[in-house]
């Protein structure tokens, strides 16, 4: 079986390179982030003719998670437990999406920017980890992947400059604690092992050719539950699809992190 995660920076921008790609790499589940529509919005007869189902959660043009399986589709959740809401007047973002699929519990998770540290979201972001952390409490004896966007580079090696970073969100102690807390928990980062050096880079800024010159930060991730780690054979970061000069149009900013598993 073959899982993948990717941020693709709007789905109806991308849908041609992404029902390219699940040919491309014979993906089973593709789990999505930033789709940027509302559900009915979303262009999903090329991917159903392909023999995919679809569960998607869109709220507006922000945000936006989705689940694209053909291994089944059952359970269906939008939000976590206990999720918290954000924005005047509080409300619920489109960041969790959770189903079973080929009998594994799938999460497609965004988790908030912080966008600075004294900005309410960077709070905001903590608290999100924390009480996904207390939802995953639940699911971890059993086959689970909690994979996507998670908007942290766990370590220095994960980041082209920390010095560009020392003030910014994504690095901090945190920020970092927040995400090895899952680690601490029994939870696996599946992909490292397979991806190490600066191909494991998974987000290049549009700005400055960043891609061209490899400075990019590795903040995409699927965390394996035990039983499910020991299943994992292979990982990689496919790279050409973040690629300006391949593909179809403008690429996404984050490239996909592709998962094998026995």
């Amino acid at each position: 079986m073959r899982i993948a995660t990717w941020n693709v920076n709007s789905l109806r921008s991308r849908i041609g390179r992404v029902e390219a790609f699940l040919e491309r790499h014979d993906v089973d589940v593709l789990a999505i982030q930033e789709t940027k529509a509302k559900e009915e919005q979303l262009p999903l007869m090329g991917l159903q003719s392909m023999g995919y189902e679809v569960a998607a959660a869109g709220f507006s043009q922000w945000n936006g998670v989705a689940l694209i399986s053909r291994v089944g589709l059952d359970e269906v959740t939008v939000g976590f437990p206990e999720m918290p809401h954000f924005g005047e007047p509080l409300a619920a973002e489109a960041r969790a999406i959770g189903a079973i699929c080929g009998g594994i519990r799938i999460w497609s998770l965004y988790v908030p920017n912080g966008r600075k540290i004294d900005d309410p979201h960077y709070t905001y972001k903590l608290e999100w980890l924390e009480r996904l952390r207390a939802a995953a409490g639940e699911w971890i004896d059993g086959e689970t992947a909690l994979v996507g966007d998670w908007n942290i580079a766990p370590r220095d090696e994960d980041v082209f400059d920390m010095k560009q970073f020392r003030n910014s969100t994504h690095v901090t102690a945190p920020e970092r604690a927040a995400f090895q807390s899952f680690l601490d928990d029994g939870f696996v980062d599946v992909a490292r092992e397979h991806t190490p050096g600066p191909d494991s880079y998974t987000y290049w800024d549009y700005y400055r050719q960043r891609f061209e010159r490899n400075r990019g930060l590795r903040i995409d991730f699927v965390l394996g539950s035990p039983t499910l780690a020991a299943r994992v054979t292979h990982a990689f970061v496919d790279l050409d699809e973040r690629n300006p000069a391949l593909g179809d149009g403008k690429p996404s900013d984050h490239a996909p992190v592709i998962v094998d598993l026995a």
